[in-house]
């Protein structure tokens, strides 16, 4: 059986909550954590790791020691895995509580990126857009200790699903959604007098 039909019976039930391109990139720009996993040694091997999303790449990086990401460079099968949680569904009955959520599923390999300082600084300005400039350019010994690879985006190999409304039954008592969000809060400074620019219209001050 091929990716492509395991993810078509991956999609059995709730047919209507299968996305389109638009909803998967929507999903991988909306977040940038996902739970990247293979196989290793015979046994799953999963990690929460930052990513970005550039074009029809999602990019990942790590440290050149750890074995598993060595593993995943020279060939191994990979899913990356993302949720964004919208709202919280209260039924009137404890069996219909739920959730509203965007979420995606990229199945393929990896690949090494051809210019990895680039790509950690497209990575970087995604989560805080222009933050690479505002930086020295890494070293040579700080590539060497970093593994950039790519997980394309290829047809057939991706799922994108996303449930929304109120729940599916009810006995005529009160239901209703409760909306979530992510959003940016305070700056904590740690070193250094002066608040980056990037740093600071990531946290909504304009001032």
């Amino acid at each position: 059986m091929s990716d492509s039909d395991e993810i078509l019976r991956d999609l059995t039930r709730k047919r209507d909550r299968r996305g389109d391109r638009a909803l998967l990139d929507e999903v991988l720009d909306a977040t940038w954590v996902g739970t990247l996993s293979t196989v290793v040694d015979a046994l799953p091997w999963s990690v929460p790791m930052t990513f970005a999303r550039v074009g029809d790449d999602v990019l990942l990086h790590g440290s050149t020691g750890a074995g598993a990401l060595r593993h995943i460079a020279a060939g191994a099968p990979v899913t990356l895995t993302v949720t964004v949680l919208d709202g919280l569904v209260i039924s009137d009955t404890l069996m219909d509580h739920s959730a509203n959520y965007r979420s995606a599923v990229l199945r393929g390999h990896v690949k090494p990126c051809d210019d990895p300082a680039a790509a950690l600084a497209a990575l970087t300005d995604a989560v805080v857009p222009g933050r690479s400039a505002e930086l020295a350019p890494p070293s040579a010994r700080d590539l060497a200790a970093t593994v950039v690879f790519a997980l394309p985006i290829v047809d057939g190999q991706w799922i994108a699903k996303a449930r929304t409304g109120g729940p599916g039954v009810s006995t005529g008592d009160w239901t209703g959604v409760v909306d979530v969000h992510t959003r940016y809060g305070a700056v904590h400074g740690y070193t250094g007098d002066r608040v980056p620019d990037s740093v600071r219209r990531l946290a909504g001050d304009t001032g």
